[in-house]
């Protein structure tokens, strides 16, 4: 007779969460479904009935992960008020979420930039690109947009890798030349 199943609704996003922690603590080399079970304390079945690769698994990782910034972004009223300085608005939120929990931060450019290697991973990665850039396209432009998300993906990657301390003055300065053109174009 076989055992009854349980039902255990948020056990997907259990496997999801463990994942991310994984990924945090060991880095993608170790990530396996074993591992995503251990810590997610559900059996080594549940992992592959839900993600029967890894990088199915990865997926949903960085689609998780990348809400953060995103979700920041939309939820800054200012961007939707012509007055505000966008590029100091953007420099205001990159900062705050450069000084937040620093290994999530760190967590989501390993996921992203293993894009680079695992072709699964590109469509994610551009579709965080593309919502970011369609945030900010109304106070822009489409193009301008995207150079700007560009921008603040080289901004965040050199505080990072560096370990120096985010500067917003300089941020807001490079957002502010990104922008130039466009803004006195719409004027």
């Amino acid at each position: 007779m076989a055992a009854a199943r349980r039902y255990d609704p948020g056990r997907r996003s259990r496997i999801i969460d463990a994942a991310i922690r994984v990924v945090g603590a060991k880095g993608i080399a170790g990530l396996s479904h074993r591992s995503v079970a251990a810590e997610a304390d559900v059996p080594l079945g549940s992992t592959t009935y839900h993600f029967a690769t890894l990088d199915e698994l990865l997926v949903a990782a960085l689609r998780q992960i990348n809400e953060g910034f995103a979700e920041r972004v939309a939820a800054s009223a200012a961007l939707d008020d012509p007055y505000v300085d966008l590029a100091d608005e953007l420099a205001r939120l990159l900062g705050e979420w450069l000084a937040g929990d620093r290994t999530g931060v760190e967590l989501e450019y390993e996921l992203y930039l293993a894009a680079l290697r695992r072709p699964a991973l590109r469509p994610v990665a551009a579709e965080w690109c593309e919502a970011v850039a369609a945030l900010l396209a109304p106070r822009t432009d489409p193009a301008t947009a995207r150079a700007l998300v560009a921008m603040m993906d080289g901004l965040s990657l050199q505080a990072l890798l560096t370990d120096t301390p985010y500067d917003r003055a300089y941020a807001a300065e490079m957002l502010r030349r990104v922008l130039g053109r466009a803004v006195r174009d719409r004027h």
